[in-house]
């Protein structure tokens, strides 16, 4: 029978047969761990699990942890356990690595894990509050208004609505006909 090598995985597949080396699980990213390794993970784990309601699922090189959105999540490496916390907030320790901005409210943290006894606070700390803080950023703050809602007191301007231009400005241009291709006309 034929057979191929999966271009991802490098196994060699049997034409035919059902392949999908991107669906994976806990246990296969962490099979290949040295034990001091294990036992990092199996305490952190605990700890984000007990924490309360959540999703904890495995995907690509990663084991997420979230409640509506991420929170956290944790590769797997050969020496090292790397975990990601997203916080409001920037924090400092021996145990981060760096904080990088990956949105305009959350900020990643790069931690590495190399065995159990890192995983307590300040980390279960940190854990803590990134799983309470994801929560906090997706609720609605009191008194925010819907995206796109007027300023009060603010009237709206019927040539802004009726697509009329400022003078000298590109659609007075643009109506006018003194562009054209990108050209200024020349005037006599």
């Amino acid at each position: 029978m034929a057979s191929r090598i999966c271009y991802h995985c490098k196994q060699q597949v049997d034409d035919g047969d059902p392949h999908d080396c991107w669906t994976t699980t806990e246990a296969a990213l962490t099979q290949d761990l040295s034990e001091d390794l294990q036992e990092a993970w199996q305490r952190l784990r605990e700890e984000a699990v007990a924490l309360g309601e959540q999703r904890v699922y495995a995907s690509h090189n990663s084991i997420m942890f979230s409640r509506t959105a991420c929170y956290c999540f944790v590769r797997p490496k050969k020496q090292f356990l790397e975990v990601c916390l997203f916080l409001g907030r920037t924090v400092a320790g021996p145990a981060v690595r760096r904080s990088t901005p990956s949105s305009r409210t959350k900020i990643a943290h790069i931690l590495h894990i190399r065995h159990r006894d890192e995983v307590e606070a300040p980390v279960t700390g940190w854990l803590r509050e990134a799983y309470e803080w994801s929560e906090r950023a997706r609720s609605k703050r009191p008194g925010a208004k819907p995206a796109g809602a007027a300023k009060p007191g603010a009237v709206a301007t019927t040539a802004k609505k009726a697509g009329a231009a400022k003078p000298g400005g590109r659609r007075a241009a643009a109506s006018t006909g003194a562009r054209s291709k990108g050209r200024r006309a020349v005037k006599p």
